[in-house]
């Protein structure tokens, strides 16, 4: 293995770019993004660094070299989740090599693609280049997907095709579902619980609501299907409720959230469309008692445009059948761009874990896959 490679690996793992919602823990990107940006101007990119719109100091990369339509875009975002060191056999922010693993908060999710991305472009001729070669490096993933989001009105070009470099095992991921959280707040009237006409209990009145989302559950699995995801179907959960201070009290106020994760071709508007439709017997029994709302922003499903021939061509370099996923990724925005796939090193379920890690026996077959499909699509 290329000593260059591992020590380009070791210093994107050396810079702490860790996404909070907590602001004394969220950190910015912008180191990470100034390494790549220093390197690939030096291997003649052209580089815009451009603000996330709504962050906290956070930044988005876009590389470009080559002329022309089309091309490839390799694609990643640059910050990761929090880590508790304590629970790490290792440092976290330092690229640690043991038992044919590579150890590195990010080693996988994801900033080690970066490292991959390096091994393309120092083995290919750059000059020969007949379709655009794309790095996109993006911030605040791990959050709000804020880089992403940004990238839509910062990337106007079309490329014939987006990879994100997400750990799948080197499995091409074309379908992943997509997440709505919305919440039900009940107003109810309190009072002694002594007397418990004179006031409106709203907790009971809840009650009421979640036999709604239990119906909303049964409709969901029944209406909708889509075989390539392991769960075929949208899901719900009743996640949180929270409701009255005292047993010696009528409860006022009760407040609960729940999600959908929709599948491609039905989503977020058809599913809250659909919880309304589910609920409307109870909000008409109770019109001035229940408010419906969404705590966060969306996020709709990924699939359904990506061509046979794309698909074809990425199981037939990768030697493995494309799937559908139920985690969600930037590939949501990705999408309304160009064709997306989702396709890395790694393995999912080492993500967002204590010592986090890369078999080192993926590495040279991921590494000879990225080459083929850069020169597929650019040489």
């Amino acid at each position: 293995m290329a000593a260059d490679f591992i020590d380009f690996y070791r210093k994107l793992i050396s810079i702490n770019s860790i996404s909070s919602e907590i602001p004394e823990q969220d950190i910015s990107n912008e180191e990470v993004i100034d390494f790549l940006n220093d390197y690939l101007t030096d291997k003649g990119f052209v580089t815009k660094k451009l603000p996330v719109k709504n962050s906290r100091n956070k930044y988005n990369l876009i590389a470009k070299i080559g002329s022309g339509a089309g091309g490839l875009a390799l694609c990643g975002h640059t910050d990761t989740v929090p880590c508790d060191e304590g629970k790490w056999l290792s440092n976290p922010f330092e690229l640690t090599e043991r038992d044919n693993r590579l150890y590195g908060l990010g080693v996988i999710d994801m900033k080690g693609f970066f490292a991959f991305v390096y091994n393309v472009i120092e083995n290919i001729e750059l000059s020969a280049l007949k379709k655009p070669l794309y790095v996109i490096a993006t911030g605040d993933e791990e959050t709000n997907m804020g880089g992403a989001i940004s990238l839509q009105e910062q990337f106007s070009d079309k490329p014939d095709l987006m990879i994100i470099g997400e750990p799948t095992s080197m499995v091409p991921v074309i379908m992943h579902k997509g997440h709505v959280v919305q919440g039900v707040r009940v107003k109810g009237k309190g009072g002694h619980s002594s007397n418990p006409d004179a006031g409106t209990n709203a907790i009971k009145i809840m009650h009421e609501v979640v036999g709604g989302l239990l119906n909303l559950e049964k409709e969901l699995k029944e209406r909708y299907h889509e075989e390539l995801f392991q769960i075929p179907y949208p899901t719900s959960n009743i996640g949180k409720i929270s409701g009255g201070d005292a047993p010696n009290r009528i409860c006022e106020n009760c407040e609960l959230l729940f999600d959908i994760r929709p599948i491609p071709g039905h989503g977020v508007e058809e599913m809250m469309k659909l919880t309304r439709e589910v609920l409307q017997p109870v909000l008409n029994k109770y019109p001035q008692n229940i408010e419906l709302f969404v705590p966060y922003e969306p996020t709709e499903p990924f699939g359904g445009k990506i061509s046979d021939e794309t698909v074809k061509y990425l199981e037939e370099v990768t030697g493995k059948n494309a799937v559908a996923v139920n985690y969600a990724t930037e590939a949501t925005y990705y999408q309304n761009i160009s064709e997306t796939v989702v396709l890395g090193p790694g393995s999912i379920d080492m993500a967002h874990q204590p010592n986090e890690y890369l078999d080192m026996d993926e590495i040279a077959p991921a590494q000879d896959i990225l080459l083929s499909i850069v020169k597929r699509y650019c040489m």
